[in-house]
């Protein structure tokens, strides 16, 4: 039994071996085969996620926003146009010169923006041995011997090479040569993983089809679909509405870092003036991120679009551009007008500012310029709307409202104040007067003729004065700064807050002797900005409340393919700087006074705004001055001029509308003739309120029009159920 029992045990034991040969055989040929799958099949996909070294995230840009008037008409749009561009996938620079040899066979590239050292570079790459003998043996050790550092030694040998190469040799660059120059050049210029523009002017549709078709032999190039600035109305506002780096630019050295730190490439372009810049954070848009994922050789394995791209949001101005176009058309028709009056040489520019006097929007900012062309000689008109802010005249009693304003505030006088309006003499100078003795004066009267003395006596009063003909005018100079810090409420001689760099505050006379002072009442010592008088007319007409004036009035959503405007993203609201501190009666007699300028026939505006329906009221200026003009240079002295100007407001008991008209050098001398000031305010308020009724009328009819269609359907649909 025992032995039986053994012999069954020996059995047993190589079958339990057996099963657990076969089942780790089994295993391992699995293992086996997984691993070959792994190796074989998956073996290159598993490599390149080892290789994975960085994750680049890459901003492609977008068009920018569109600037729309405000009734919806396109002023500034993006024209698209075809492009050729270049990424640099840190490739070779012999790689990124086998693509631009192949690129030249299919597009043509002017080398115009080839400079010197470019070709030099060129050349050298062309011809490395004749390069390496530029340099001798001897200057090589000498070199090796002063620069330890392989950088600065590779450095001083290639300076070398490039001063020695002669232009007899880099005359060997056939066109040809110049031309994938021109193409390398721009690859070259770029940054790693950032499309760079090669060419996006004149791209052909048979360069653009050619391109296309041979992208597999082109690693790095695309074509796509630029944009450029276009401008419905030309150069109407152009100046205002401010220009773009282009992509050769990009961003400007002076703001590199600031943009840099905003997510920007260094080749993206950007506002670089006027409304554009001042809005380039809402005009930019939302850039494509694009995330490339490279191996350690730098080399591109794969690319992730992260978020899509979308166009600059739009702005909405407060700018009417039909009204824009017609006072342009004012201004240069009685601009040619006047220049044909007697002592006007150095006459050649006129400036209109149009504003809401209760919420600041600007309706119109217009300037004309005429301008001698350097090529042709001919002179012609130019937009010249910037000058409303950036350029500032003496503008003369068009500030009478304020000198009688600070005068009731400091006390100096009050409503119902007369003063004898006859000519003054203080000792050492010249008699100074009104265009004509009014005998006694009141504060409105003294608007409404445009009293010059009445605000000499005014100003004198400010300044705690004594004054006897021919004796000396003692006065506190403390009175300079109380009444520009006066004027200053109303916007004059300060910047008017308006949503555009650059403005300009005017000039401030540095004298401060008594005569000055009577100047400064007068509006012929410190000067304004058109747009400043704006501002302070608009203060008068609204009782008081200095409002920002501004360009922008919406920021909205784009609605792409499409020209209509999209939902608003924020609505800028009217801003009150300051409010003017008054008591009863101030802000009537300055209302009464502007009245009766245009409206009484003592008025020195009467004539001109006779018949006028919309009740305007407003105050004109003359201002004596020196010329101080582009055509200074021409004269030992600065000749005598006179600036003429106009504020206003309509309707007067109800302002909807004010006024700035500047028209500076009107002419040579005292006395000249034509009103140019109070000739373009008629016509230009004569057109603000017919094209205001044309287009209620319109209204009215579409409104009637639509009506009638209502019924016309709903009559329809009744005689069909019938």
């Amino acid at each position: 039994m025992v032995n039986k029992q053994k012999k069954k045990k020996k059995r047993t034991i190589p079958i339990r071996l057996n099963i657990l040969f076969f089942v780790v055989f089994f295993l391992f040929s699995i293992l086996i085969l997984r691993l070959g799958v792994v190796q074989i099949v998956y073996g290159n996909d598993y490599k390149r996620e080892i290789e994975r070294t960085e994750d680049i995230t890459v901003n492609s840009p977008v068009p920018r926003g569109k600037m729309f008037d405000r009734n919806g008409k396109v002023i500034v749009d993006n024209m698209p146009r075809n492009a050729i561009t270049y990424t640099n996938f840190g490739v070779s620079q012999d790689e990124m010169l086998k693509v631009a040899e192949r690129l030249a066979e299919l597009i043509d590239l002017k080398p115009d923006k080839v400079q010197e050292r470019d070709k030099q570079d060129y050349w050298m790459i062309k011809n490395p041995d004749r390069a390496k003998e530029k340099v001798t043996k001897k200057e090589l050790d000498a070199l090796k011997e002063k620069y330890e550092d392989t950088k600065e030694y590779n450095k001083e040998v290639y300076k070398l090479q490039l001063d020695r190469i002669t232009k007899a040799e880099l005359n060997e660059l056939t066109d040809k040569d110049l031309e994938i120059l021109a193409i390398y050049r721009a690859f070259s210029s770029g940054y790693a993983l950032t499309p760079q523009i090669v060419k996006n002017e004149d791209v052909t549709q048979e360069e653009f089809a050619l391109v296309s078709e041979n992208l597999q032999y082109l690693p790095g190039v695309d074509t796509t679909t630029d944009w450029e600035r276009s401008y419905t109305f030309g150069s109407t506002l152009k100046t205002v509405l401010g220009k773009v780096t282009d992509s050769n630019e990009g961003i400007p050295k002076e703001e590199l870092d600031y943009y840099l730190a905003r997510d920007y490439n260094r080749n993206d372009r950007v506002g670089k003036s006027y409304l554009e810049k001042q809005y380039e954070d809402v005009l930019h848009g939302q850039k494509e991120k694009v995330k490339n994922i490279t191996d350690k050789t730098g080399k591109v394995i794969e690319t992730k679009v992260i978020s899509e791209g979308e166009r600059g949001k739009d702005l909405v101005l407060t700018i009417d551009m039909d009204l824009q176009l017609e006072v342009e058309k004012i201004i240069e028709e009685e601009l040619m007008k006047a220049k044909q009056s007697p002592r006007t040489g150095l006459l050649d520019r006129a400036f209109v500012v149009l504003m809401d006097p209760n919420t600041g929007d600007v309706l119109t900012m217009a300037g004309k310029q005429l301008v001698r062309d350097k090529e042709t000689g001919k002179t012609e008109l130019q937009d010249f709307a910037l000058g409303t802010i950036t350029t500032s005249y003496n503008v003369g009693s068009t500030v009478k409202g304020a000198t009688v304003l600070t005068g009731y505030q400091t006390g100096a006088i009050r409503p119902g104040t007369v003063f004898y309006d006859a000519p003054l003499k203080i000792k050492n100078s010249k008699k100074i007067s009104s265009w004509k003795n009014f005998g006694n004066t009141s504060d409105i009267r003294a608007l409404r003729v445009s009293s010059n003395v009445y605000m000499f006596k005014t100003a004198i009063e400010i300044g705690q004065g004594h004054y006897e003909y021919e004796k000396p005018l003692p006065i506190n100079k403390k009175a300079f700064d109380t009444m520009r810090e006066s004027f200053a409420q109303f916007g004059l001689g300060n910047r008017t807050g308006i949503d555009l760099p650059n403005e300009a505050t005017g000039y401030v006379g540095p004298q401060k002797d008594p005569a000055q002072l009577l100047f400064l009442a007068i509006g012929q010592y410190d000067t304004y900005t058109p747009m400043q008088l704006a501002q302070y007319v608009s203060t008068i007409a609204n009782g008081g409340y200095r409002i920002q004036p501004r360009l922008v009035k919406e920021i909205r959503d784009p609605l792409m393919e499409s020209e209509e405007l999209g939902p608003v993203v924020k609505e800028i609201e009217p801003k009150v700087l300051n409010r003017i501190k008054l008591q009863k009666g101030w802000m009537e007699n300055i209302h009464e006074g502007f009245r009766q300028v245009t409206q009484h026939p003592e008025g020195t505006a009467y004539k001109k705004f006779i018949g006028a329906t919309y009740s305007p009221a407003g105050k004109t200026g003359t201002a004596q001055g020196f010329y101080d003009g582009p055509q200074r240079n021409k004269y030992d002295e600065p000749p005598e001029v006179m600036n003429l100007s106009f504020v206003g407001y309509a309707p007067h008991n109800d302002p909807e509308v004010a006024i700035s008209v500047v028209v500076p050098w009107a002419y040579q001398g005292r006395s000249g003739g034509h009103s140019a000031n109070t000739t373009i305010a008629r016509r230009v308020l004569d057109k603000y309120f017919e094209m205001k009724k044309t287009r209620e009328e319109n209204k009215l009819n579409q409104n009637s029009t639509s009506t009638e269609n209502q019924n016309d359907e709903m009559n329809e649909e009744q005689q069909n159920e019938e």
